[in-house]
């Protein structure tokens, strides 16, 4: 009996498998690696796509920073040349474009022109003025004009232009000063009494050229004409004086808009006169200061709108003329600036922004921007009062202060930048109002750049708000029902056909919304609104319809097919509502829906407006929101579904307690994921919508959003410019947008997970 069984278990040893042979061995090595090479490459993929989008984050903050920086001055080496001394006091100062040669007038009428970098002498001019005379004012153009005007003491003006011209003998270039006439050099009488003139004001504009002055509280206008014989050449002068009602109070100041349609008259303390020129007529009187200040420099800003007044107590306030809604102007305090304690010496306004610096007699220096209302830097750059000249590239300082000329370099590039320009109301020049405004360029030169991401972001969210208010309900009720209720062959010819829509191309689609269905969609107004209300209620008819019909009937349609029954509801709602589209047309909207919303309603509307571009972006979105959210509702485990159906439950109360619930994390990702395409949609937006940056929710009017803009803009940006930068600043946002939007989800998502999970 022991041997047989010793046989039997020596036989049952021999058929055992072995696991531990060197094959299977070798094999198990090669899956353990296999296994970890996986696992980190999956490690290192992942690692990569977020070091890759933490890279794209730093980048373009790298690029958006500098536009937040101050300004930086650098002061040069001081000169004291021996050319200066008994020079008397500087009424002007200059630098030429090069920032090679400046130009200093002194009281005795002497021009001296000397190079900016060692204070070298140039050419000097000795002005022509009538014998017995002295000036007693002096007072410039509009800036980058180079247009100077004297007053004189004998009740005269001079006019003159302090040019440069630019030649290159032996390859050599060369800047030679000289001063021009344009009206002669004969001084043009002001007061017939041949009183001084204390302060003069100039304006030309074409060939009109305006001139006015004052002595005492008495007012000096005139305005000369100069017209050109095509045939001959022969240029003639026509003079015309100008009477306005005089003032009461000695003037201070006066001021000529370049257009010549206001006289800025600066009068008493703190008090303005404005003059209408054109109706020859007092506009208004303005209080310019409150208290004890007094007003102590003026000088218009860049394009001669803007007014900037300081005052004894280091304060600086920009005013322009405002209409109100009557249409009538008035003179209006639009914002302040402070330098320091001391009282405001000097204004010199820069010649191609909206920038100015400010000098006051404690020999403090200050750089600020208007309309981004920005104090950029102060800095003390003498030890008491002096005199200053502003390059017209804005780069460079000069001071003349104790007999010496200081030179300081400004690198001050992007000042136009704030966020309160960025994101808040502005106050521009010529507006009635505070507004949020997109425009970066423009035909004039007068132009003042307009970069309010605002409208841009409204824009974008109204974008997305339109096409997620079409997409979300058709693709999330498609999904469940797709999911839930379609039978599994249908549901396998259903959901690729409607994956396959995200196949296609979004320029194909903005294609067509722009050239047909904008068109199409204005010429069918109430037909389109028809569908869009007819449809969901014409659906419910037909589905309580068949719930009525007999059993019999019923019953010939295999479960879960019945969906198809709607293909021919839908045609048929679809032909009869765009059909009786031009019937309802004419009886409700006398013919024309589009006037009878612009007239009637007072609703603007553009042929490319959010209504298509909510169409056509939802179209896009459903693919992406259907095909996330049919797989978290298939996913559901049956048993649940099942063992709610046997506790009792019917379909829709499975579907609404245990089936949504359970795969809600799916479907709220699958909106998110909708939200962030909607979001960042360039070419649908680009081609559909007018392209316009307004901030209204108007479903019938256009908009500009972040990406559409980078799109159109970013081709012709100057690199390193200020517009270049602001546009990495929308991709910037976009990207913290995702981000934020991202990582709240995923918390909602995490927290439905963990509330769902005991389903």
């Amino acid at each position: 009996m022991n041997d047989l069984a010793n046989n039997r278990m020596s036989a049952s040893n021999s058929h055992r498998i072995d696991f531990d042979t060197p094959a299977l061995q070798r094999k198990r090595r090669m899956r353990a690696l296999k296994d970890r090479m996986a696992r980190w490459y999956v490690s290192i993929g992942g690692l990569a796509v977020l070091a890759c989008i933490t890279l794209i984050f730093f980048y373009l903050a790298y690029v958006v920073a500098p536009m937040f920086g101050g300004a930086d001055m650098e002061a040069r080496e001081a000169q004291q040349p021996s050319w200066l001394a008994g020079q008397g006091e500087a009424l002007l100062l200059s630098i030429e474009e090069q920032n090679k040669v400046a130009m200093r007038l002194s009281r005795s009428g002497q021009v001296q022109f000397f190079a900016v970098k060692d204070a070298a002498p140039m050419n000097d001019f000795q002005l022509a003025l009538p014998a017995g005379a002295s000036i007693a004012s002096v007072s410039e153009d509009q800036p980058g004009s180079r247009r100077v005007v004297l007053g004189l003491s004998n009740g005269q003006v001079l006019v003159f232009e302090h040019a440069y011209k630019v030649s290159y003998p032996n390859n050599v270039k060369t800047i030679t000063p000289e001063l021009i006439y344009p009206f002669g050099e004969a001084p043009i009488s002001l007061d017939d009494q041949g009183r001084a003139l204390e302060h003069v004001a100039i304006s030309q504009n074409g060939d009109s050229l305006m001139l006015s002055a004052s002595t005492g509280a008495e007012l000096h206008l005139l305005s000369i004409s100069r017209e050109e014989n095509l045939m001959t050449g022969e240029v003639s002068l026509d003079e015309e004086r100008i009477v306005l009602p005089q003032i009461a109070e000695p003037i201070k100041a006066m001021v000529i808009d370049p257009r010549q349609q206001w006289l800025f008259v600066i009068n008493g303390k703190a008090t303005a006169d404005v003059f209408d020129l054109r109706s020859k007529s007092l506009n208004g009187r303005y209080t310019l200061l409150n208290g004890e200040a007094e007003v102590t420099a003026v000088n218009p800003l860049l394009g001669g709108i803007s007014l900037m007044i300081g005052d004894s107590k280091g304060g600086i306030a920009q005013w322009f003329m405002v209409r109100d809604h009557d249409g009538k102007a008035a003179l209006t305090r639009i914002r302040d600036f402070q330098l320091e304690n001391a009282a405001i010496t000097q204004i010199l306004p820069e010649e191609r922004r909206k920038g100015f610096i400010a000098l006051d007699a404690a020999g403090n220096l200050g750089i600020f921007h208007s309309t981004a209302h920005r104090t950029l830097l102060i800095e003390k750059v003498a030890e008491g009062p002096g005199s200053a000249a502003l390059s017209p590239r804005a780069n460079r300082v000069l001071v003349e202060s104790s007999g010496q000329l200081q030179r300081f370099a400004i690198d001050n590039p992007h000042p136009e930048i704030s966020w309160s320009a960025l994101w808040g109301k502005v106050w521009y020049e010529s507006y009635d109002e505070p507004k949020y405004v997109w425009q970066s360029t423009s035909a004039n030169s007068d132009f003042e750049p307009k970069m309010s991401l605002a409208p841009l972001t409204f824009g974008t969210l109204k974008a997305a708000f339109y096409a997620m208010l079409l997409a979300a309900p058709l693709a999330i009720c498609a999904a469940i029902y797709t999911a839930y209720f379609m039978a599994p062959a249908m549901r396998r010819k259903v959901k690729p056909v409607i994956e396959l829509m995200e196949a296609l191309p979004t320029v194909i689609l903005g294609f067509f919304a722009g050239l047909f269905l904008a068109p199409y969609v204005e010429g069918h107004l109430p037909g389109i609104f028809s569908l869009l209300l007819l449809t969901p209620v014409g659906v419910l008819l037909a589905a309580f319809a068949w719930s009525r019909l007999p059993e019999r009937i019923r019953l010939v349609i295999p479960d879960g097919w019945e969906a198809a029954l709607l293909i021919p509801v839908i045609i048929v709602i679809g032909w009869g509502s765009l059909g009786m589209s031009g019937y309802l047309e004419n009886w409700f909207f006398g013919g024309d829906m589009r006037l009878w919303i612009s007239n009637d309603l007072g609703i603007t509307f553009d042929q490319r407006n959010a209504l298509v571009v909510g169409l056509a972006m939802g179209f896009a979105v459903i693919p992406n929101i259907y095909s996330i959210a049919e797989d978290a509702v298939f996913s559901v485990p049956k048993s649940l579904t099942f063992g709610s159906l046997a506790l009792g439950a019917t379909p829709w109360q499975t579907l609404t307690r245990v089936v949504i619930l359970t795969a809600s994390p799916g479907i709220f990702s699958a909106l998110m994921i909708g939200l962030g395409r909607a979001v960042g949609e360039t070419m649908i937006v680009l081609m559909a919508t007018g392209n316009t940056p307004i901030m209204d929710m108007n479903i019938f009017q256009g908009l500009r959003t972040l990406a559409a803009n980078v799109a159109v803009e970013m081709p012709e940006s100057e690199v390193g410019s200020t517009h270049y930068r602001v546009l990495f600043l929308s991709a910037l946002v976009l990207l913290s947008f995702t981000f934020v939007m991202n990582t709240l989800a995923e918390l909602i998502r995490t927290r439905l997970r963990k509330k769902y999970a005991s389903l």
